[in-house]
């Protein structure tokens, strides 16, 4: 007798795409998406940075299979198993996957180091990650992602409020690069070593009050510029901040822009990409556990002066402080996903009504239900006279498969 076939998960569209096909490998259910940019003229179906991740995802798991239509606007997925970084199942000798990065990659690599470490608590083993390549940007980008600086800063440090040890968690940052011509491209290099695997993530308790400022941290980052702007970018951002924190240090990056091969050139030339600057400063309170992050970039067809861009970036983080909660927008997703794949109890976090009410995690919340976990309790605070509201979970305990097994 046959085995029963499986009943795939029907999405539509390329949002949240990353997204769905992790909550699809943590959880093994199959997904279907259908009308990935079918509207689209002149780029219908996966986009490159899209079929990267899939390339990636089949690096870190065993057994998964992936079916893609010819015109790229369908995608059947069954997950496999989350091995990591294993030898001898595309791991090199020193236990890390080296993954390629194209050059007409238009996202940063916090695209693929998010929903990584969302699967990396729940691998057999180790996830390593060598990022490289000519598609490789580890600034913010202007479709949103966070520069390398802030994911490491601010949203790895909140996985040790699951019961994973972000100590046994490293980023290194060997290249550092900004987005190229028209977005695309920066060839840096990123290596994630992720050694923090456990059977399940503890409950979430985070439901208080934010607390006070304590301390802002930050990083300006020049690359293949004047050293100078970083200098500059700080000064101005201390200028809006001072009068608020005294607690303030910004370190400064300066790196030469990596070089690569010029395919208009027939002679083997090379020619710098990556070139740019920004600032990524991140807010620590008086509660543990809570971050607020902000990013700037300067535009890959340039316009900004460093002192703009310095005070750009310290009104962000002041904007960010403003909405309330305890976890931002940025790091909100991450946070709601591990409470929902954690132990079967309920979990709660605070969050404030802007970050709430965003399409992400509005989607999230709709997709979580899509794969069986269950519905979010929402209720306002009522020990200030804030507009935070607290967001009720109940894990899924869904855990460590290959731990379980192992």
């Amino acid at each position: 007798m046959s085995a029963p076939r499986p009943e795939f998960l029907k999405f539509t569209g390329h949002k949240s795409f990353t997204q769905r096909l992790v909550l699809a490998t943590l959880t093994g259910r199959p997904v279907h998406i259908s009308k990935i940019r079918s509207n689209s003229p002149t780029n219908p179906g996966l986009a490159p940075h899209e079929i990267s991740f899939l390339r990636l995802l089949e690096a870190v798991t065993n057994g998964s299979s992936m079916q893609i239509s010819y015109t790229g606007t369908t995608i059947t997925y069954q997950p496999g198993l989350i091995t990591g970084a294993v030898p001898g199942f595309g791991a090199s000798d020193d236990d890390v996957i080296e993954h390629h990065l194209p050059a007409t990659c238009t996202r940063g690599v916090t695209y693929f180091l998010l929903p990584l470490c969302l699967l990396a608590p729940f691998s057999k083993s180790h996830m390593n990650v060598r990022f490289e390549g000519p598609g490789v940007i580890t600034s913010a980008t202007e479709t949103g992602d966070l520069s390398v600086d802030s994911f490491r800063t601010a949203i790895l440090p909140l996985y040790s409020l699951f019961g994973i040890p972000a100590a046994r968690i490293e980023v290194r940052v060997h290249q550092r690069s900004c987005a190229g011509p028209r977005g695309s491209g920066g060839a840096g290099v990123v290596e994630l070593r992720f050694a923090s695997q456990v059977r399940l993530p503890k409950t979430l308790h985070l439901n208080r009050s934010p607390g006070r400022i304590k301390r802002i941290r930050g990083v300006a980052y020049a690359t293949g510029v004047s050293a100078s702007n970083n200098g500059r970018m700080i000064h101005s951002a201390r200028e809006v901040l001072n009068p608020f924190v005294s607690d303030i240090h910004i370190a400064a990056q300066y790196d030469q822009a990596p070089l690569v091969a010029d395919a208009a050139e027939k002679a083997g030339g090379k020619k710098r990409m990556g070139i740019g600057f920004g600032l990524s400063l991140v807010a620590e309170s008086s509660t543990v556990g809570v971050l607020y992050s902000a990013d700037v970039v300067v535009p890959p067809k340039g316009g900004l002066v460093p002192e703009d861009l310095g005070k750009q970036c310290a009104y962000q983080l002041l904007e960010t402080i403003n909405q309330g909660g305890c976890v931002t927008g940025a790091a909100a997703g991450t946070v709601l996903t591990l409470m929902a794949m954690g132990s079967e109890d309920v979990g709660r976090l605070r969050l404030g009504r802007d970050v709430v009410v965003t399409e992400q995690i509005i989607g999230l919340a709709r997709d979580l239900k899509k794969f069986g976990a269950s519905s979010w309790g929402l209720r306002d605070v009522e020990d200030d006279d804030t507009d935070d509201i607290i967001v009720s979970v109940k894990g899924t305990g869904v855990g460590n498969v290959g731990r379980k097994i192992a």
